[in-house]
Order: structure tokens, then sequence, then C-alpha cells
């Protein structure tokens, strides 16, 4: 298992992306309801955030709660909202502490008000903390992220603020909800899943994908450095040829 010790600090990604997954096969094996796996998932948030912290890390961003999980069983959801509120406000002196800052993206007008009141306050108090930025993905799917910004982008086109001639990569993320962040460059998933989730669709292109049989209350310091040294072995040639980025490397 890794170290910190172990990991090139000149070669880190400057942003990584979870999911974290896992929570409810890891409660249901120990006989006990999902929202115990949600609970002990915490442990697994804190120690993420601290290994990014130590590491070096810009950006670190959390699927916390899909569009699709509204689908869940209504007791798991408002379980699922008290134990974010009571999270935030457990670990609010611990963000400032380690100078971490606070974010959001996703449909936030969907959560529940006192949620909505509880995350605006923490962002509030962690906005001039320069340290790692820790982004949670809430309501929040890839899929209602493009057709959001494919709305505005229409109203654009149609008040002339922009013509569609003139659109680009670029300018589309702008009307992105990762607007102001960069994209990730790798995207870690537990619990042994293969699969996307509707996460981050336009943002991973070209992000290194790791999975690990890991169920997240499990997650500790260890597998998120295991993560990094294994992206730090990866050659990243954003569709050239190894020759080319390594005659690049040299120059």
């Amino acid at each position: 298992m890794a170290t910190i010790e172990s990991i090139n600090k000149e070669k880190l990604p400057i942003h990584v992306a979870v999911i974290m997954d896992g929570n409810g096969r890891w409660a249901q094996r120990k006989g006990n309801s999902r929202i115990f796996g949600h609970q002990n998932g915490v442990l697994a948030v804190r120690q993420t955030v601290e290994a990014a912290s130590e590491l070096g890390i810009q950006y670190l961003t959390l699927y916390a709660f899909s569009t699709e999980n509204w689908n869940r069983p209504r007791e798991e959801v408002n379980a699922l909202m008290s134990l974010l509120i009571n999270t935030i406000e457990k670990e609010l002196d611990s963000l400032l502490e380690n100078n971490v800052s606070l974010h959001i993206i996703g449909d936030t007008e969907s959560l529940p008000e006192d949620v909505q009141k509880q995350l605006s306050a923490a962002i509030e108090k962690t906005r001039n903390n320069n340290g790692l930025n820790l982004v949670l993905a809430l309501s929040y799917s890839g899929r209602w992220e493009i057709l959001n910004a494919m709305r505005k982008l229409a109203l654009d086109v149609k008040n002339n603020k922009i013509q569609a001639n003139e659109l680009g990569c670029d300018s589309f993320s702008q009307y992105l909800t990762t607007a102001d962040l960069p994209d990730p460059e790798l995207l870690i998933r537990t619990s042994g899943e293969y699969r996307i989730s509707n996460f981050l669709l336009w943002q991973i292109a070209y992000a290194e994908l790791y999975f690990t049989d890991i169920l997240w209350p499990d997650f500790r310091k260890e597998h998120f450095f295991d993560a990094i040294v294994d992206f730090q072995k990866r050659e990243r040639r954003f569709g050239k040829i190894s020759e080319q980025i390594n005659s690049e490397s040299v120059n």
C-alpha cells in the first residue's frame, strides 16, 4: 500500500474527482441499514480530504448526491440530507484549520432550504482559504449539467450574445457548473463498479480512470495514495504518440 513518501510531488494531478460508492453494500454486509453505511462513509470523506490536502492537490470533487438519488426511498433521502447538514457543521472547523475552501456544483435549488442555507454559510466562511478546493457535487448529474448549459447557450444565441459559429469547446465549458474549475485529471471510483454513473461527462474526456474494490466506508488515505501512484505511472498522450510526448518532455 502506498505512502505519501512514495509519491512524486512534481507529478500530481491538479484535480481529482471521486465517485464514492459502496455505502449501502458495506452496511448490508454488516446487517445494518443503508444509512448506517452513509454515516460511516463520513470518515472516508475526512481521510480523503486530508490526504489531498497533505499532498497539495488543488481541487477535489466528491460525487455526494446525484439527481437520480432523489428516486431513492424518501426515508433514505431525508436521512442523507440530515447527514449532510450535520457533517458540514461538524467538519467546518477542520476545513478552516486546514485552509480548505468549499464549493458546490449541481442543481442546488432542488435541495431543501435548510441544506441550502447551511451550504451557503459554509461556503462563505471558507471563501478566503487558499489551500485545497473541495467541491461537492450535490443534486448533480452530467446529463443535467449539459442540458442546463445548452438551455443557457440557446438563450444567449437567441439574444445575440454569442454566434453559433463562434462556439468552441472552451466557450461551451463556460456554460457548465464547473466553469471556474480545471477538468479532472484523475477519476477514482470505489466499490468495484466500472461505471461513470453520469458524473462529469464533459469534463472527464481525458481523465485517467482508477477503479478499486474497496467499499467507500473503508477508503483511507493509503488508498487515495495508491490511486495517485497509479496515475503517476501512466502516460498521458492526449491523442499524440509516445515519441511526441517524450520529445516534448526533453525540450
